[in-house]
């Protein structure tokens, strides 16, 4: 494909390795081995650097079936382009090849929900959606996307476009697999950070959207992906989803030793039931 239709990575050799063997060394050395996925709706990954929370990504998505087609969604850091956009380009690179973009699967969904734009430059710069690619990719080669970059919109908003999803899924007759990629609490104690972390997750394992997005707002929890977050689950709701499972929760501070100023992460499963 052209070059022009290709998001070039942002981050690569920043929150994970640049080169196809390096990363294909730290990817094998991430997943655990022994354990039998199963069918899933959607998976909760974090996002940061692969030293920091990899290994919860990379066990929450082990359990999981990863079918060829995968929905990411995840959020606009940088404010940069449209408030809800899909890339108009036909692959994103990364350093184990080229993964296609879903046209099938954005142009539904653009067609489905008003909300939804076409913007790259939304993407451009963005690592949370970038980070999860290799992961997949890794465990399935013939991966095709579908990135959904959100910024802050109202929660009738967000619940519209989770609704619009659960449209198009229905009528897909491939699986397809959502990821909402968020991390916890940013730069709070490891005790705060996690008396504002349960009562985030709570609402995840609850499957309550309406609640997560007000929890989040009322005890100002900095889970960056609050909104993508609700967004999966008000999708999984409306295709039948009963229960969320949580694989791990951790922090930073276990990492680098620092427990005073630490950013939280958590991995989920919503299985098929």
């Amino acid at each position: 494909m052209p070059v022009a239709s290709i998001r070039e990575p942002a981050v690569a050799g920043q929150f994970y390795p640049g080169e196809a063997e390096g990363l294909k060394e730290v990817l094998k050395g991430m997943f655990p081995t022994g354990i039998v996925p199963r069918t899933a709706i959607a998976v909760m990954l974090p996002h940061a650097g692969y030293i920091y929370s990899g290994a919860i990504a990379a066990e929450t998505l082990a359990r999981v079936v990863i079918p060829k087609r995968v929905i990411l969604l995840g959020p606009n850091h940088h404010g940069i382009g449209e408030p809800a956009s899909v890339v108009t380009q036909q692959g994103w690179r990364t350093p184990l090849g080229v993964v296609r973009i879903d046209q099938d699967l954005s142009q539904r969904i653009l067609a489905q929900s008003d909300l939804i734009s076409q913007s790259d430059s939304a993407h451009r710069h963005e690592h949370s959606l970038e980070v999860q690619v290799p992961l997949l990719q890794y465990l399935q080669p013939d991966l095709q996307i579908t990135p959904l970059s959100l910024m802050h919109l109202s929660l009738d908003r967000l619940l519209s476009l989770g609704a619009a999803i659960a449209a198009v899924i229905s009528e897909t007759p491939e699986p397809v697999l959502l990821v909402t990629s968020t991390d916890m609490t940013h730069f709070e104690s490891a005790d705060a950070a996690r008396v504002k972390d349960q009562l985030a997750l709570a609402e995840v394992l609850a499957l309550d959207p309406e609640n997560l997005y007000r929890t989040v707002r009322d005890n100002r929890i900095s889970m960056c992906g609050m909104i993508a977050t609700v967004v999966v689950l008000e999708t999984c709701r409306r295709l039948g989803a009963s229960q969320v499972e949580l694989v791990r929760y951790g922090n930073s501070g276990e990492v680098n030793g620092d427990m005073s100023e630490v950013v939280g992460y958590a991995g989920a499963v919503v299985p098929v039931t």
